[in-house]
């Protein structure tokens, strides 16, 4: 019987750079190619289209993948499950060193198309892929893989359940189990109840969240939130501010229809604001009507206006919410565009902060500037993306794999998910494994 390896390369000793390969016998199928966010200072509004891929390894950024030169195989294809930059961001430096298709959903395959467009080191020829959920790709004669909807913080998320003569491998980054999304349809949770009953040989997932207790809420909660807090700032004419994630396309859908019964006109603001609400616009995934601003001179000009016709004219919606240093939040902070904080003004978080301690300090410096300034801080207005304790047990029982194997987390999450699956009845280095980058484990 032909072996199955689990090649750990990123995004088993942190929060971002996932990157996983599996190996059935010869043939190798990559899951995901991302970045690690915080070493290069950046979040959204990423700029390493300069920057050679050696130089991102040596700065933690980018997945080390090198030790695949060790892997006994050839990499067949490289499957991207969603478009956050920690799952596609490493793409654009790395895949053009296999001869292997890139399958994505259409939103995160024009995403992926943006990146490669705008390279300058590397020419990344792969062959793109575009696959919806709830279709099936075949990769080789006896290998294929099946694309199956959940939801998450962006739009056109899925599960990739790779199926091989071995038995069914599930790799679940990222997820939530959203029942009542604001935008897409829920989980397909028929699917992954028959997809349980075939026999899963092994399920790599996400641990992000696992220390968290309960489960994580409806993406409507956050809907609700977000009105009740911008419709209850009314009461004066001072000037509000939204920083979110710029994919977050549901979220910033909600906003702008709350800028609508505010009676203001909604402003997306930051390059990154431009680029995903754009190729949602294209695809028809939304319909919104806002003044959307991606460089800065159009930014600047547009801030111009509002501080001329009313900061109570307008809700702009701005990049910047981790403190990112050239983001839109953070030059207002730092007097840089026409826009004056005044005492009073509103700035609301509709964002957690990324577990990172460069994030953590980015974000209370750029609080302590706008609060310095007078600012009101709304924080928090939010609700995660990614799947509690609860949300993992409920798919955990699902599933029910013969193997679990935690990622997406530094080595607190990962070993938090093995003690989890230790009271589903698994056993910690017989059926579930906390691997480490650089690592293969082989079953089957």
């Amino acid at each position: 019987m032909t072996d199955i390896g689990i090649i750990a390369v990123g995004g088993y000793d942190e929060v971002g750079r996932n990157m996983t390969a599996i190996r059935c016998g010869a043939d190798i199928v990559i899951m995901d190619m991302g970045l690690r966010l915080d070493r290069v200072q950046i979040h959204e509004d990423v700029e390493t289209e300069k920057m050679h891929s050696l130089d991102l390894i040596r700065a933690g950024a980018i997945p080390d993948d090198t030790i695949m030169n060790a892997a006994r195989g050839t990499v067949r294809a490289i499957i991207c499950t969603h478009g956050h930059l920690d799952h596609i961001g490493a793409i654009s430096k790395l895949a053009h060193r296999y001869d292997a298709p890139i399958i994505g959903t259409p939103f995160t395959i024009e995403l992926i198309s943006q990146q490669i467009s705008s390279e300058r080191k590397f020419g990344t020829e792969n062959e793109l892929h575009t696959l919806n959920a709830g279709e099936t790709f075949p990769i080789t004669e006896d290998i294929s893989v099946e694309f199956i909807r959940v939801q998450h913080s962006i739009i056109d998320c899925v599960f990739a359940a790779l199926h091989t003569p071995q038995g069914i491998m599930l790799y679940a980054n990222d997820f939530k189990l959203d029942r009542t999304p604001v935008l897409g349809d829920k989980p397909d949770f028929d699917r992954l109840k028959s997809l349980g009953g075939e026999g899963v040989l092994a399920m790599i997932t996400e641990s992000t969240n696992v220390q968290r207790s309960g489960k994580t809420p409806s993406e409507q909660i956050a809907h609700d939130l977000m009105l009740d807090v911008l419709l209850g700032t009314e009461e004066t004419k001072s000037g509000v501010l939204v920083t979110t994630f710029s994919s977050h396309i549901a979220r910033i859908k909600t906003i702008v229809d709350a800028a609508e019964k505010m009676g203001r006109h909604p402003l997306l603001l930051g390059r990154s604001m431009e680029r995903y609400s754009e190729v949602a616009r294209r695809l028809g995934y939304i319909d919104y009507s806002a003044e959307v601003c991606g460089n800065r001179k159009s930014i600047d000009k547009a801030l111009r206006k509002v501080m001329k016709e009313g900061k109570d004219e307008y809700l702009p919606i701005v990049t910047g919410h981790q403190g990112e240093p050239d983001a839109v939040l953070s030059r207002i902070a730092n007097d840089s565009t026409p826009y004056e904080i005044e005492s009073g003004d509103k700035i609301i978080f509709s964002a957690n902060v990324i577990p990172n301690p460069l994030s953590a300090a980015n974000r209370y410096v750029i609080e302590t500037k706008l609060r310095m300034k007078g600012a009101r801080i709304y924080d928090n207005v939010h609700v995660s993306g990614h799947a509690s304790r609860e949300d993992h047990w409920e798919l955990l029982r699902m599933i029910n794999p013969e193997q679990v194997i935690p990622s997406h987390g530094d080595l607190s999450m990962t070993s938090a998910y093995a003690e989890l699956a230790e009271e589903a009845g698994y056993v910690l280095g017989d059926t579930v494994h906390v691997l480490r980058n650089g690592q293969e484990l082989c079953i089957g």
